[in-house]
């Protein structure tokens, strides 16, 4: 059931993004990330699942670019907001614990390419959130909450310096 969901979610995504911009996401050496570590979830599942998300939260984040730009983003560590825990009483399993302390971080390298291949701009970040607790969750409670969050932070402030095409229209 949830790899239909998953196939139906990928064919809606892609249909929407025909006439906008595209994302393609590579992981690089995820075994050496800070913090993907699954709490209560099977590692495999976890990480496919999470992989999938972060796909689909480029993805859309592409929808905001102009016709035919592709942005390729080589993701090279996460450490996730919170941290996994396996000391709370009554619980055979690990848990991941949410506080302040344990802020979302991620780095990659990305480029944007126009719909006629040509670079229009590339880099490397590394993004925090360190008051990610302080802003408290808006509109949704996801897997990946706050860690959206501060990536569409990221994405706004790239197209407001005008490093990042907006999509007219």
């Amino acid at each position: 059931m949830k790899k239909l969901i998953l196939s139906i979610i990928t064919a809606v995504t892609a249909v929407g993004t025909a006439c906008a911009g595209q994302a393609k996401v590579t992981w690089q050496e995820p075994d050496n990330y800070t913090d993907i570590r699954e709490g209560s979830d099977l590692r495999d599942s976890f990480r496919q699942v999470l992989f999938s998300d972060f796909e689909l939260l480029f993805a859309d984040l592409a929808k905001q670019l102009p016709d035919g730009c592709i942005l390729d983003v080589t993701v090279t560590d996460v450490d996730l907001a919170g941290e996994v825990n396996g000391m709370h009483f009554g619980l055979w399993r690990d848990i991941r614990v949410i506080k302040a302390l344990y802020w979302p971080r991620m780095s990659f390298d990305y480029k944007l390419t126009d719909g006629t291949g040509q670079m229009l701009v590339s880099g490397h970040e590394d993004i925090k959130d360190m008051a990610f607790f302080d802003r408290g969750v808006q509109l949704r409670l996801t897997r990946l909450s706050f860690e959206e969050r501060m990536l569409r932070d990221w994405f706004k402030k790239m197209q407001r310096e005008g490093k990042f095409p907006i999509r007219s229209g």
